[in-house]
């Protein structure tokens, strides 16, 4: 296996490899053009030629950052706001209908617990699956590994840890259900 099949596969891969490197690289000068460009409708056609997959509309204001952008698949009718971070060493998936507050972070990598494979470089990940019609609030931050069902709202501030089926609002750290909807 390659490296980004290891890291795709959630197993331990070495981040160092000289072909993730020159793909995050790639990512950076499309992260900073990105940024840079005030026409809603350019950003939005960066993000349909980048990201692995979208649906036709998709809007999203900078600051956006990402490791590669191409393991982040989101549906039709996508909003977010500024100043999102979605770190993507395994994938990110969105349904339909989704609404993300401003400061949100979607993050799939993890580093192993032991200090030897830590400081050689290699991490691993666990994807994050998220579904139809869900809002995240402002600052929200959802841990590798994380699925949320259909219809989920996450209150302001939450740091969601494990995964929540439908329709249900959750809020804190960690999140906890405080509503079904």
């Amino acid at each position: 296996m390659t490296e980004r099949e290891k890291m795709l596969a959630g197993q331990l891969y070495d981040a160092s490899d000289s072909d993730l490197k020159s793909e995050r690289l790639s990512t950076r000068q499309k992260i900073m053009a990105f940024n840079q460009e005030l026409d809603r409708s350019k950003r939005s056609e960066m993000l349909k030629s980048w990201l692995g997959s979208t649906g036709e509309y998709i809007m999203m204001e900078p600051n956006f950052v990402c490791d590669y952008g191409s393991n982040i698949h989101v549906g039709e009718n996508f909003y977010a706001n500024f100043n999102q971070t979605f770190l993507d060493v395994c994938e990110i998936r969105i349904g339909d209908n989704a609404m993300i507050g401003p400061n949100c972070q979607l993050l799939t990598p993890l580093h192993p617990l032991d200090a030897e494979e830590r400081i050689a470089g290699l991490e691993y990940g666990a994807p994050i699956t998220i579904g139809d019609n869900v809002w995240l609030g402002g600052g929200v931050t959802i841990l590798p590994g994380v699925t949320l069902g259909d219809n989920v709202v996450v209150g302001a501030g939450s740091v969601v840890t494990k995964s929540f089926g439908n329709n249900v609002a959750i809020a804190g750290n960690p999140a906890r259900v405080i509503k079904q909807l």
